[in-house]
């Protein structure tokens, strides 16, 4: 069975930094993707970043562009979201998922499993 399970999130001061960490098991797929989405309280569930673990490629919503940098360490089974430049509207519960297509984007149907999530809060 496939787990993922998130770590890494924290209380921050808007402009610093924080890195998530979403260690996966139970998969032995070459391919896959590995998707960070986050919830900001009543908001719905957004994709922030995404990565196709077999050929290094990368996704990025528009409002953290330049400032995440989402990355893997497929020995480890461990994909990684580097957050820079934090701002307020960041905060919210950090997930990641799995999906067994290496292409998925941002649709949350095309992932298969879930994380518990992660709290991330950016104070002003």
């Amino acid at each position: 069975e496939v787990q993922l399970v998130e770590s890494g999130g924290d209380l921050v001061q808007a402009g610093g930094s924080l890195r998530l960490s979403c260690a996966g098991s139970g998969f032995t797929f070459d391919d896959y993707a590995i998707g960070w989405f986050r919830q900001a309280p009543g908001k719905e569930r957004e994709g922030v970043s995404r990565i196709d673990v077999a050929d290094g490629e990368t996704y990025y919503a528009d409002s953290i562009k330049g400032r995440f940098t989402i990355s893997s360490d497929n020995a480890k089974g461990t994909v990684y979201l580097q957050m820079n430049s934090l701002k307020p509207e960041d905060t919210g519960v950090y997930y990641c998922a799995f999906s067994v297509y290496g292409g998925a984007g941002f649709e949350q149907n095309e992932y298969d499993y879930w994380g518990q999530g992660t709290q991330v809060t950016v104070s002003s």
